[in-house]
């Protein structure tokens, strides 16, 4: 446990008061593709009850990819494309309140994973939160173009109950506009629905990089407590605190390391947490302990579908879903924007994107990033950094 801890039965009291920030979830699509793939393989009770966990649920539209918004080729061919296959991963602040008229989130969470045209390597990209851009016009949405940070792109597309779809379509085409990659799908998850499959899981383990302290816990009478009215910027006495050093983490707490941003470097370590939580997952989710276990199998499976929300570009869902399954052996190599640093705007306000973080975008959208990082070794995140898996 990190410092000053939970209760003994590894339990935190459910949040109350103010919204919090959720963490990305995770792996979806890389592990549960593969994830499949070996339990077809190895016969452990009938791929379709399986692949019935995880689809009965799960809510898609085929409204978000388009032309504008960066749809592959353009058009929908039925099929996966045979070459690079670009994701687009957002994860929202959002709880119980998700789809009530009215509400409205930010996708603090954007990931690109980007799978290599051999299929063998797969690149994660966090998109800083605080990045300053052009949200694009969408007349099919209603709404003008604005300058905004990027994560303010989903909030604007989902207002007047144009929700999740309308939020993921204008959060789709502004990061297209502003990387130039296309996507051949995209993912949207809530903080709910990622802590159900970390759950399902039994936890992951994780590496503390720096000892960092939960400004969203307290730590009362040997108890975590939600931290009501506490001071962000400080940690109390009674911090929670999460020390350097590996072990296994409960759902919760891997959950709360991977939304700590107010350490030294902000939202850049965030990032690295939350891809060092999806290694970390994607790993647990290939394991013996849970590929040989069919109860786990379909708990996990469960609780995926019934948080995801897609648009998998004319592509069935169980299609897309095996489509992965090469991704079984793959690398899953996660990459850092910025140089990993805070770039500000002249007003301080929010930040730039540096001119090397444009050109990995560039090499993303032409399938380049092995050769790209090559020559641009400094935006590889070493294993030591975000935890040994």
């Amino acid at each position: 446990m990190p410092g000053q801890t939970a209760s003994s039965n590894g339990k935190v009291p459910a949040l109350k008061g103010k919204k919090q920030k959720a963490p990305f979830w995770a792996k979806a699509v890389t592990a549960l593709g593969a994830f499949l793939a070996v339990l077809s393989v190895s016969g452990i009770v009938g791929v379709k009850y399986f692949l019935g966990q995880l689809t009965d649920n799960i809510q898609t539209t085929s409204s978000v990819l388009d032309n504008e918004s960066g749809g592959g080729a353009g058009k929908e061919t039925g099929k996966l494309p045979d070459g690079a296959i670009n994701l687009l991963m957002l994860g929202l602040d959002t709880r119980e309140s998700w789809g009530k008229e009215g509400i409205t989130s930010r996708s603090d969470t954007m990931i690109i994973l980007h799978i290599s045209k051999a299929h063998d390597q797969a690149y994660m990209i966090s998109i800083p939160r605080d990045a300053k851009v052009q949200i694009p016009a969408d007349s099919s949405l209603g709404t003008r173009a604005t300058t905004d940070k990027i994560n303010g792109a989903y909030a604007l597309g989902s207002e007047n109950n144009r929700g999740w779809t309308g939020g993921a379509k204008l959060a789709t085409k502004t990061v297209h506009e502003v990387t130039g990659i296309n996507f051949d799908g995209v993912v949207v998850i809530d903080f709910d629905g990622f802590k159900g499959i970390l759950e399902a899981m039994g936890g992951v383990y994780m590496c503390v990089d720096k000892d960092v302290w939960s400004s969203h816990y307290v730590v009362v009478n040997g108890k975590v407590q939600y931290a009501v009215g506490a001071d962000p910027t400080s940690p109390p006495r009674n911090a929670l605190w999460f020390r350097k050093g590996c072990r296994n983490m409960a759902a919760w707490e891997a959950l709360e390391f991977s939304r700590i941003r107010h350490s030294s470097n902000g939202d850049y370590d965030r990032q690295r947490h939350q891809q060092q939580l999806l290694r970390a997952m994607a790993k647990k989710a290939s394991s013996s302990g849970v590929l040989t276990n069919p109860a786990k199998v379909a708990n996990i499976l469960k609780a995926a579908g019934s948080a995801l929300k897609m648009d998998t570009h004319g592509v069935g869902v169980q299609d897309f879903i095996f489509g992965m399954k090469s991704l079984a052996a793959a690398d899953l190599i996660p990459i850092k924007t910025n140089d990993g640093t805070f770039a500000p705007t002249s007003d301080q306000s929010a930040e730039t994107l540096n001119p090397d973080t444009m050109d990995l975008f560039k090499a993303t959208a032409a399938d380049n990033l092995r050769d790209f990082l090559v020559r641009h070794p400094q935006m590889l995140i070493s294993d030591g950094s975000t935890g040994s898996l």
